[in-house]
């Protein structure tokens, strides 16, 4: 009896990962990645091959072991453990790729030419890094790294967390999100820094949002404010929070 397709299933749920994005990165279908799991069909080994190398398991165990039977050995459980955490690769979108990544976001082969790294501190999940320019997210200096996790649906945006916004008439920017409880068809975003007015985006509009998890900056590049810098700050947010409201209602 083989276990493959029970395993392949255990695998992409240990990382996280739905059919779409593990079928992406094996370079098959969806619907054959689903026969697989479903057990209508027996995987190819170029296929196991590449779980292989992706999970750091043995063809072996991928046929012969039920992976997702952890209730053995200690070290069974610890291993499970490893391969539930292990580091994903992230892939990292530069200034000078982001307007290739506006045609190419949702094209496998444009994402795998993409430089990779891995933060191993993050929880499973799938990210993304998205290098910003310019001063509207000051203290955030330009030059800095987002790293995001992928939001699936607008409705599990929150407000005022920091996204990446990726739409078709902006293109990729990096704000505070605020979501008006009376209309479901746009998005307000704002800027940390005051100068910048917040605007709004129609939602059809965007194609993608990762939630901000980590940024990356060079040393000694963060801004330091002052208290009078402070006050002025906080002055705008207010004012900006109070025109929003008014908007709203």
């Amino acid at each position: 009896m083989s276990f493959a397709g029970k395993n392949l299933k255990y695998l992409r749920k240990l990382r996280g990962w739905t059919q779409e994005e593990f079928s992406n990165k094996l370079s098959i279908k969806r619907s054959l990645l689903g026969a697989y799991e479903e057990e209508r069909a027996e995987p190819r080994l170029e296929v196991l091959e590449l779980v292989s190398e992706i999970f750091k398991v043995s063809l072996d165990e991928l046929f012969l072991k039920d992976l997702g039977d952890t209730r053995g050995s200690y070290i069974a459980r610890r291993r499970a453990q490893k391969l539930a955490s292990a580091p994903m690769d992230i892939q990292f979108v530069p200034v000078k790729a982001a307007a290739g990544y506006l045609a190419g976001y949702a094209d496998p082969e444009f994402i795998d030419e993409l430089n990779t790294f891995t933060l191993p501190m993050l929880a499973p999940g799938q990210y993304r890094a998205f290098e910003i320019v310019g001063d509207s997210m000051l203290p955030t200096p330009s030059g800095s790294v987002i790293v995001g996790e992928k939001i699936e649906d607008l409705e599990s945006v929150k407000n005022s967390n920091t996204y990446i916004v990726v739409s078709r008439q902006e293109g990729i920017v990096y704000k505070r999100i605020m979501k008006s409880p009376k209309s479901k068809t746009r998005l307000t975003l704002v800027s940390d820094n005051p100068v910048y007015q917040p605007y709004q985006v129609e939602a059809n509009d965007i194609v993608e949002v990762w939630q901000a998890q980590m940024i990356i900056t060079r040393a000694n590049l963060q801004q330091r404010w002052d208290v009078n810098q402070l006050a002025s700050l906080v002055n705008n947010l207010q004012e900006q929070v109070t025109s929003l409201k008014k908007k709203m209602n």
